[in-house]
């Protein structure tokens, strides 16, 4: 008989799939150079980039770091490091002698006396309670009411109000109207007689708008809103200064003209720089910029002078900077000023090294918080500082940003020549370097 012999059957065991962990591409300085060279072709602009990483001490990225560009309101970096160099702890606000019953005083260049957006009494209080007669004495300011380059045609605008010895009021007249009412406010009031009304329409579509050099104002009611709230400059002068002292603090104020400025003044001080300062770079106030370095130079002699100043911030605090600044003004207004990338990094620098990082970011324009940065760089967690800068064609921005990972990193974006929007440009500025803070 034969024998039949069965096989085994075969056991099949269940597997688990396995699934492929996603390989996280890299990034780093590569794919950041990239980035920025795709950008650059993509918007035709020429761009400056240089990323620093203070602990490696080492360049991250540097693309036409060593050219130089217009920076804008970049420039306001370098006034702010001027004057915590050249300034004290507190403004300088005026200074004065006393004769007799008599109270000398004359000003320093500070920008926040009755300045309408910025809480200050305190030289309006020591003036006010005064005893003796005021008198008003014009100190030498050797630089002109625009610097060079300013554009003329924007003399209409808030952003460009003129340079002077002692601002006040902002050196601005500011037009309100409020919801319900039936005319507009006037402030400084002594303004207001000085408004006509124009029933026709003005090619910029402006409510207000000041003859080119004098202080008279026309109204086009055609091109105002509702409700509005317009700043438009004035045309300082001392005359002008003692009007408005006068105005302001109820009670007599004599010009003394052409005399030379007596010996022995003392100084009252005023606000704390940091909060002059603050506001400065912040906002991006070009009074307060170009104010400041007028205060700087006070402190060199009692001439005042923007030149002078930025002159002796140049060759006395920044000597090393990899490309030597061509620096014109405190704002950073004119297109005669150029710096550099890897020189806005050098300063970025010296700032962090001068200055502990719990002072100096605070002053800084802030991701999300007020100012020019509020609209861009939203987080729970601000992760960018520093100063943006705009003109025709020009945007820019520096500072300090926070990576995910726990650096902190040093930045300058600069874009040049492009025939796109700001915004546009803003907007890639903020994709990329909200990618550096995620991925680096």
């Amino acid at each position: 008989m034969g024998c039949s012999t069965s096989k085994p059957t075969a056991t099949v065991e269940n597997t688990p799939t396995v699934t492929a962990t996603p390989v996280t591409p890299p990034y780093g300085p590569a794919e950041i150079k990239q980035q920025i060279l795709s950008s650059e072709a993509l918007k035709n602009r020429f761009v400056g980039f240089a990323l620093y990483d203070p602990e490696l001490k080492q360049m991250v990225v540097e693309h036409n770091a060593d050219k130089y560009f217009v920076p804008a309101s970049n420039t306001k970096l370098f006034t702010f490091y001027a004057s915590l160099k050249m300034l004290g702890d507190s403004i300088p606000a005026l200074k004065y002698v006393v004769r007799g019953d008599s109270l000398i005083f004359w000003g320093t260049g500070d920008p926040t006396f009755t300045h309408m957006d910025v809480k200050n009494s305190l030289a309006y209080d020591f003036l006010k309670n005064r005893k003796e007669k005021l008198y008003y004495l014009e100190a030498p300011f050797v630089s002109t009411p625009f610097a060079p380059n300013w554009s003329w045609d924007d003399y209409n605008y808030y952003y460009q109000p003129e340079r002077s010895v002692f601002p006040i009021h902002g050196n601005v007249v500011k037009f309100v109207k409020k919801a319900g009412s039936s005319s507009y406010s006037v402030a400084p009031k002594r303004f207001k007689a000085s408004v006509k009304t124009d029933t026709a329409r003005n090619a910029n579509k402006d409510p207000f708008v000041r003859n080119w050099r004098s202080n008279d104002f026309q109204y086009y009611p055609k091109h105002a809103a509702a409700t509005y709230s317009v700043e438009v400059p004035f045309i300082p002068s001392p005359d002008m200064t003692v009007k408005l002292l006068a105005d302001t603090l109820k009670r007599s104020v004599t010009l003394l003209k052409k005399r030379a400025l007596p010996q022995g003044g003392q100084t009252f001080y005023g606000l704390p720089a940091d909060t002059v300062l603050k506001r400065m770079m912040q906002v991006s106030d070009n009074l307060f910029a170009e104010q400041l370095m007028a205060l700087c130079s006070g402190a060199l002699s009692d001439t005042l002078s923007v030149e002078r100043a930025i002159k002796h911030a140049t060759k006395t605090y920044l000597a090393d900077l990899p490309d030597a600044p061509i620096w014109v003004d405190g704002s950073g207004l004119s297109v005669k000023n150029l710096f550099t990338p890897r020189s806005i990094i050098a300063l970025l620098q010296k700032l962090q090294q001068e200055r502990p990082t719990e002072r100096l970011l605070p002053l800084m324009a802030t991701g999300g918080q007020p100012g020019t940065f509020k609209s861009i760089y939203q987080a729970a967690v601000p992760f960018v500082f520093g100063k943006s800068g705009t003109l025709s064609h020009v945007h820019n921005q520096s500072g300090y940003i926070k990576t995910k990972s726990g650096k902190l990193l040093l930045f300058s974006f600069m874009n040049n020549n492009y025939s796109a929007t700001s915004i546009e440009i803003r907007n890639e500025m903020v994709r990329i370097m909200t990618e550096v803070h995620e991925k680096y």
